[in-house]
């Protein structure tokens, strides 16, 4: 059915998290203490299953206690997002009805959401991402999305740009599953072109929006002298996204592989032109452990564990791209000693904190997710239905150790920061007048 704007709700505490910008001071924004409600939806075995992870965590059953147990820990802001394969009919037709109910809910709890369009699939009408069709229709359903929910703010239009790429057309676990360049450079330009123009689209209804692009972040560690021209090449190839997101240039090894691959200069032209999107970014980095590789003599590789960490590799990040920072993703199993995942989550936090002693401005921390989730030890390939424990809460609801420990994190550190002055908007207008 086609789309309609309701009458927002009139609820005094809804107000949206970030003033607009003025000339005259702005209070404070607060820290982003985060969590998530994990809906990836990518396909596999050919396009004929589909892993959704709303379904198979019991979010569609739950999501009334879910959003409790959010407000439960003192967690001011969720990603979270309706199913893009369940919500986008066809082109320009949605089906609203259960986000109108959870986005009410979410807003009647005073929970932020930053929202998550498209998480690892698209409709099966759309086929996968080599569909040149998709980054227009997606454009417009993020446009249809704002003028539904006006009072939101924070978005992530397309979660993981450079992991949807990866898996999809260049490992070929996922959607399209190939594994050739030439595939690889169409999700890449197709992803990310989804993601500028839904930015666009937004902003037009929400001239203040703010998208906080999480994005994997990786670094690539050569096993030996004939890794590392392989080596090279993957750690440049881990800007590319973020890169053509931000209209920052490549370097030129990586701009002969996309036009050798099916880019062409006015494609490349059209993401150079976006530099003025900058000034309403915070890039968000998601970190786990499998995030750094180890390359072989003959390109391949494998998980090299935390050689660096992610202070290390995000410092890196922020000095090709100088925007505000926001740690959007991590997670760890709750092993057989049972304080694993919160010995990881202490380990993320002091790195966070030493990135800001530095003066890198690390705007909000997110556990991801808020249940435990399944299948990840395979990235969703084999439908084994094999719990993960690393969420803050169990599939049946209890709390986990890390859960209660992010609920102390979060108690201990919010006035702390929130007197700092953990400033989203400053932080914004600068960004814009150096871009």
């Amino acid at each position: 059915m086609l789309d309609t704007l309701p009458s927002p709700p009139q609820l005094a505490d809804a107000a949206a998290p970030f003033p607009a910008p003025s000339r005259e001071a702005a209070p404070p924004a607060p820290f982003l203490f985060a969590t998530g409600i994990e809906n990836s939806a990518p396909t596999i075995q050919g396009g004929r299953r589909r892993r959704d992870q709303l379904a198979e965590c019991g979010f569609y059953q739950r999501w009334r206690e879910d959003f409790a147990l959010v407000r439960e820990l003192g967690i001011g802001f969720l990603r979270y997002g309706p199913q893009l394969h369940l919500t986008m009919r066809g082109p320009d037709q949605q089906d609203w009805s259960f986000a109108d109910e959870t986005f009410a809910a979410l807003r009647a709890l005073g929970i932020n959401p930053i929202v998550d369009l498209c998480h690892f699939g698209v409709p099966d009408w759309i086929g996968d991402f080599q569909n040149p069709d998709f980054p227009e229709l997606f454009g417009r359903y993020a446009g249809a999305f704002a003028r539904r929910f006006p009072w939101v703010q924070l978005y992530t239009p397309v979660n993981e740009m450079f992991i949807t790429a990866v898996f999809s057309a260049k490992y070929g676990w996922w959607n399209e599953q190939r594994s050739d360049d030439r595939s690889y450079v169409t999700a890449i330009k197709n992803v990310v072109k989804a993601n500028v123009l839904a930015m666009r689209a937004i902003l037009e209804v929400r001239p203040d929006a703010i998208f906080i692009q999480s994005e994997s972040t990786e670094h690539f560690h050569p096993e030996c002298p004939r890794a590392q021209p392989h080596a090279e090449h993957r750690n440049a190839e881990r800007f590319l996204t973020l890169d053509l997101n931000y209209g920052h240039r490549v370097c030129s090894s990586m701009y002969e592989y996309l036009m050798d691959n099916g880019m062409t200069r006015e494609e490349y032209r059209f993401f150079m032109a976006g530099r003025d999107l900058r000034a309403h970014c915070v890039m968000g980095n998601d970190w786990y452990v499998t995030n750094e590789h180890l390359v072989q003599a003959d390109g391949h590789c494998r998980w090299a564990g935390e050689v660096f960490g992610y202070d290390t590799v995000t410092r890196d990040y922020y000095a090709r791209y100088r925007l505000p920072v926001m740690h959007t993703e991590t997670n760890f199993d709750e092993g057989p000693r049972g304080d694993e995942a919160e010995r990881w989550l202490w380990k993320q936090w002091s790195g966070l904190m030493r990135l800001r002693r530095e003066g890198v401005p690390v705007l909000g921390f997110t556990w991801y997710s808020l249940t435990d989730q399944v299948d990840w030890d395979s990235a969703l390939r084999e439908p084994n239905g094999r719990v993960n424990p690393r969420g803050l809460f169990d599939l049946d609801r209890r709390i986990r150790p890390v859960g209660r420990a992010y609920k102390r994190l979060i108690e201990d550190w919010q006035p702390v920061l929130a007197a700092e002055g953990a400033d989203l908007l400053r932080l914004r207008l600068a960004t814009q007048a150096t871009a």
